[in-house]
């Protein structure tokens, strides 16, 4: 699905309406229609596909972020995104602002292996829990639940997509197979990079709850998910 951040929100709503005689600025025009584009895809899709349905998938945050710290051994340009973030917060600032987002909310410095993951986390649950208070008909899906019960939830996502639930068990086939095989990131490559210490957990967790999402140690479910119980 498309994520659209508060921060690109703001703007859209912002933006001038296009039937007015008034002319802004070009360089800002230009600046918000680049922060507007993930709202308008959205609007977009939905246009197109009235029938639409939306989903967040998301995982447990360290599980998130040890599986970042291991692709980072086999992409070297994250790597150096770590490397540098470790000596200043400018750069997960920099980082958060590519994403559309205000880099100032995330200027922490990455001085440990799993803050680059758990920004990650927060940028992602942060904006889907920001679309569902603004009206968007979205739900989330639980990493976790869907490898613990493949074929209840399934059929779960797919009653949920107003498919034929008979589907299931064709669907689950897609577990017997590593979706990165032969790439970069697959599991033969990254799978036996050692993984950092969960460090004291106490400026992760301030992070995460300055954004409104699960902190480390918690349950972990975000709001809106669907579940097979």
């Amino acid at each position: 699905m498309s994520l659209w951040t508060r921060k690109s929100a703001l703007e859209f709503e912002s933006y001038p309406d296009p039937e007015s005689e008034s002319e802004p600025d070009s360089s800002w025009q230009r600046s918000a229609l680049s922060e507007c584009l993930y709202i308008f895809l959205v609007c977009v899709y939905r246009n197109l596909f009235p029938s639409a349905r939306f989903l967040f998938m998301y995982r447990d945050v360290v599980t998130v972020a040890k599986s970042l710290y291991r692709i980072s051994a086999t992409l070297p340009s994250m790597r150096l995104l770590m490397l540098l973030g470790s000596l200043s917060g400018h750069v997960s600032k920099i980082i958060a602002d590519s994403m559309d987002c205000d880099g100032s909310d995330f200027c922490v410095r990455l001085d440990n292996g799993l803050m680059y993951g758990v920004i990650v986390f927060a940028l992602a649950a942060s904006s889907y829990l920001d679309q569902r208070r603004r009206g968007l008909d979205v739900s989330a899906l639980r990493y976790e639940d869907l490898v613990a019960r493949p074929l209840d939830m399934c059929r779960v996502i797919l009653e949920f997509c107003h498919l034929p639930v008979s589907l299931a068990e064709e669907a689950v086939k897609a577990f017997d197979r590593d979706s990165q095989r032969n790439s970069l990131v697959a599991k033969s490559m990254v799978g036996n990079v050692k993984e950092p210490q969960l460090t004291p957990r106490t400026k992760l967790n301030e992070l995460l709850k300055k954004h409104g999402v699960p902190l480390i140690g918690e349950p972990g479910v975000i709001e809106g998910t669907l579940s097979c119980h």
